[in-house]
C-alpha cells in the first residue's frame, strides 16, 4: 500500500479509545508544559502554573526543545533539540516514561510534532538527511506510538508543524539543509527556500506559500494560529546581518503572506523565536531569545510596543487571560498591555516553546 494511502486509512479507521480516559487534572492540573535546564546542566520537563509553581519536574535525556501534548491524556512529548533522534511520552501523572521515539535510520528530529486533534496520531517532524529532504513521521497512539508511515512535509528543514481547526496539517519548512555528521552547521544558505506548507487529510500538499526573491534566506521556523485561524509565523534571517529584515508573517490560505514590520525588529538580532496570539484581544507576541526583548503586534498586524526579557524564550495563550512568556528567572504575564512578572523558584533555564494546557 502507498504511504499516502495508508496514511488516508488511517485517519479514517482511527478515533479515541472507548473506555474512559483521565484528564490534565490527574497531573496537577497545570498551565504549561515546557522544557528546561537546571544549573547543573540535568535536562526536565517541567509542568509550571499561572502563579509560577512548579507542578512537576520530570527528568529526560537531552536538551528538549518543545512539548506536544496529547488532547485528552496527562501525556507530554518531549522532543530533543535538533538534530536529536529522541522523543520521550511521558505520563504526567505519575512522572513515569511510557515511551521512547527514536528517529529511524537516515532521520532525526526537528524538535516539534503535534497530535492529531482526537489523539489517535502523532506527527513528528524530520530530516531525511541524506536525500536531503523532510517528512513528517506518523505514529500510531493507540499502538504504543508505533511508527506507521510518513508523508513529505513539502520541503526542506521542516521546524515545527500544527494540526488546522477544519483538519490537516500545516508545517513550517524552514529550508535550511542540516546532516548530523557536522552537528548544527548550515549547509546550503546561498540557495535555501523556506516555506509554508498545507496537507489535506490525505498527507498530499494543497497549498505552498514559499518566500523567494531577497527574502528567501528569512526561514520560517515558528508557527501559531490568530484568532481568525489564519498562521502567524517567527522568521530567523540567515542572510546579510547588516540588512534588517521583517521576522514575523501572517498567511491566510489562497493569499499571499503579508509581513509584519515593526520598529524594534532590530532588537531580535535576526531571530525571532516562540510566537502566540492572545485570544481576547488578538495581539501577536514573538520572544527573542538571542536579544532578550520581545515584540508585540496588535491584531490587525500594526506594531505595539515591546518590552526587555532576558532570555525571553517561550510564549503561549494563558489560561487567566493575556499572554504568558518564559523569561530568565520565571514568568511574565501580559494583559491588556500590562505586565507582570511572577518569579519560578529553582534558577531554571528555559528552552524556546511554552505548551498551554488547553482549559477544555
Amino acid at each position: 500500500m502507498q504511504r499516502r494511502d495508508f496514511f488516508s486509512k488511517v485517519l479514517a479507521g482511527l478515533g479515541t479509545a472507548a473506555l474512559p480516559l483521565p484528564v490534565w487534572a490527574d497531573a496537577g492540573a497545570p498551565d504549561f508544559v515546557t522544557a528546561g535546564n537546571k544549573p547543573d546542566n540535568s535536562t526536565w520537563l517541567v509542568g509550571l502554573g499561572v502563579a509560577g509553581d512548579v507542578r512537576f519536574q520530570i527528568p529526560i535525556p537531552g536538551r528538549g526543545h518543545a512539548a506536544a501534548l496529547h488532547p485528552t491524556r496527562p501525556e507530554a512529548v518531549a522532543f530533543a533539540r535538533r538534530p536529536g533522534r529522541f522523543a520521550v511520552i511521558i505520563d504526567c501523572t505519575t512522572g513515569t516514561e511510557i515511551a521512547r521515539l527514536d528517529s529511524p535510520e537516515g532521520r532525526h528530529f526537528y524538535g516539534h510534532g503535534a497530535f492529531s486533534p482526537d489523539g489517535a496520531l502523532l506527527y513528528t517532524t524530520e530530516n531525511d538527511f541524506d536525500a536531503p529532504a523532510g517528512v513528517l513521521g506518523i505514529w500510531d497512539v493507540s499502538d504504543g506510538y508505533n511508527r506507521i508511515g510518513e508523508v513529505t512535509s513539502g520541503g526542506i528543514g521542516p521546524h515545527e508543524v500544527l494540526t488546522l481547526p477544519g483538519g490537516g496539517l500545516v508545517v513550517a519548512n524552514g529550508g535550511i539543509q542540516t546532516h548530523p555528521d557536522v552537528g548544527r552547521a548550515k549547509l546550503n544558505l546561498p540557495t535555501m527556500q523556506t516555506n509554508l506548507t498545507y496537507l489535506d487529510a490525505s498527507g498530499s500538499v494543497t497549498e505552498q506559500v514559499a518566500l523567494t526573491g531577497d527574502m528567501h534566506q528569512n526561514s520560517i521556523r515558528h508557527i501559531a494560529l490568530d484568532h481568525q485561524g489564519h498562521v502567524v509565523a517567527a522568521l530567523q534571517w540567515q542572510g546579510p546581518p547588516t540588512r534588517q529584515v521583517p521576522l514575523v508573517l501572517r498567511h491566510k490560505q489562497g493569499a499571499a503572506p503579508i509581513f509584519l514590520t515593526h520598529p524594534d525588529q532590530r532588537l531580535l538580532k535576526h531571530y525571532a523565536g516562540s510566537i502566540a496570539t492572545c485570544s481576547e484581544s488578538g495581539e501577536i507576541a514573538v520572544t527573542g531569545p538571542k536579544g532578550g526583548h520581545t515584540l508585540f503586534f496588535n491584531a490587525d498586524g500594526t506594531p505595539n510596543g515591546s518590552a526587555q526579557h532576558g532570555t525571553a524564550a517561550g510564549v503561549a495563550r494563558s489560561r487567566n487571560g493575556g499572554l504568558m512568556i518564559t523569561r530568565e528567572g520565571g514568568l511574565v504575564h501580559r494583559a491588556n498591555g500590562v505586565e507582570t512578572v511572577i518569579k519560578v523558584a529553582g534558577d531554571w533555564a528555559w528552552d524556546n516553546h511554552l505548551a498551554p494546557i488547553s482549559s477544555t
